[in-house]
């Protein structure tokens, strides 16, 4: 390609401050230094995770930044030392980087990597490639990359422990749902809850994250499948994709987690918490079983500080787990997945309700704010 080597100037939405909406300007895109990847990105979807950071109340958030993280693309050119990728390469960006050479990498209990954080809030870790520096410049000052992917521009540079490549064939305007929001998902009910078969499971929140968690339920063999939403419209989908029952908070004359003990015998052997608020955390954990009942949360809202837990609940053989990026190792997982979709092993159609052009982001951010959509894909 012409570009390589060269600063590639293009489209991309830019967060100059908290609260107010996203920027549609020309960046300026370095090229890629020593294992980095410059890619095109095709097709990027949102997430409520992108919202937080110019939610004013989240107050670690770094500016001004390119946001996204549910990508996909087309390799533009490699910097030094990348052997994995050339150009034209169908790649998906990931957050959750994949070395191959750490104690987690090396390990089968996690899927975290050493280049992250441990003490980091995740949502602005990676807000510099290694060097410390950024690829992104506009008006003359550096702009801040997203949790080591940045989507919402034409062209992104990453890490290359942070790509996937994936199928020539792949449809990257599903497939880009593996960057986050359908991995979390269905990853939490397979590899973090290992859902069993024949068990009860009850989902807490129907977005994107929450459906996916229902097919993972269902593949694992769960026997019911319970979906809590306090959006009844969101029930349609729930029972296409496997659940058994659904129910709206509101609409029940006791707390939800009574009500689901008492329709289980005793409560759910998994319960996955998608909502991510302290009620929802709490009653997720309540409508477990005492003795082996698994409770996981998957999201996590970016005002909250804490849950208050008893010892007595965990002494009583219940556990609480989390997930990040649905337990899978991200370079090895994705393309397993991308192949599994190809395959019909699942359906992505049904997460995406809107396509829309990448200038429309702003309106995208507001139908997703508004619980209006799952899964909205723009284009460029």
């Amino acid at each position: 390609m012409g570009t390589k080597g060269k600063v590639i100037k293009c489209k991309a939405a830019i967060a100059w401050e908290t609260g107010k909406p996203l920027c549609i300007e020309e960046v300026e895109v370095a090229p890629p230094k020593a294992h980095e990847v410059r890619v095109q990105i095709i097709a990027t979807t949102l997430c409520h995770t992108d919202a937080h950071i110019i939610n004013p109340k989240f107050k670690e958030a770094l500016l001004p930044v390119i946001l996204g993280h549910e990508g996909a693309g087309i390799v533009e050119s490699v910097g030094p030392g990348v052997t994995n990728f050339k150009p034209g390469d169908k790649v998906i960006p990931l957050y959750m980087p994949q070395c191959r050479k750490c104690k987690f990498c090396l390990s089968p209990l996690t899927n975290f990597c050493k280049k992250l954080s441990p003490v980091k809030n995740p949502l602005v870790d990676q807000e510099l490639l290694e060097d410390k520096t950024s690829r992104f410049t506009c008006k003359g000052k550096p702009i801040y990359h997203f949790m080591g992917t940045s989507t919402f521009t034409q062209y992104t540079v990453v890490s290359d422990i942070n790509l996937a490549k994936i199928d020539d064939d792949a449809n990257l305007e599903r497939v880009c749902l593996f960057g986050c929001g359908f991995s979390t998902g269905y990853g939490a009910a397979i590899n973090n809850a290992k859902v069993t078969p024949g068990s009860t499971c009850a989902i807490f929140g129907l977005g994107g994250v929450g459906l996916s968690a229902i097919m993972g339920c269902k593949v694992a063999g769960a026997s019911r499948i319970i979906a809590i939403d306090i959006n009844s419209e969101k029930f349609t989908k729930a029972k296409a994709l496997g659940a058994t029952d659904c129910l709206n908070p509101r609409n029940l004359d006791k707390p939800i987690q009574e009500f689901i003990i008492e329709m289980t015998n005793g409560g759910v052997d998994f319960a996955l918490d998608c909502a991510g608020g302290p009620e929802t955390m709490r009653a997720a954990l309540d409508s477990t079983i005492v003795g082996w009942g698994s409770c996981t949360f998957i999201g996590v809202d970016s005002e909250m500080r804490g849950l208050m837990v008893s010892p007595v609940e965990l002494i009583m053989g219940r556990t609480i787990n989390g997930t990040c990026f649905g337990g899978w190792k991200s370079i090895d997982s994705i393309p397993k997945l991308v192949t599994d979709y190809k395959n019909k092993k699942f359906d992505l159609d049904i997460l995406v309700t809107h396509t829309l052009p990448f200038d429309k982001i702003n309106e995208a951010f507001d139908l997703m704010n508004q619980g209006k959509s799952i899964r909205i894909v723009l284009t460029f």
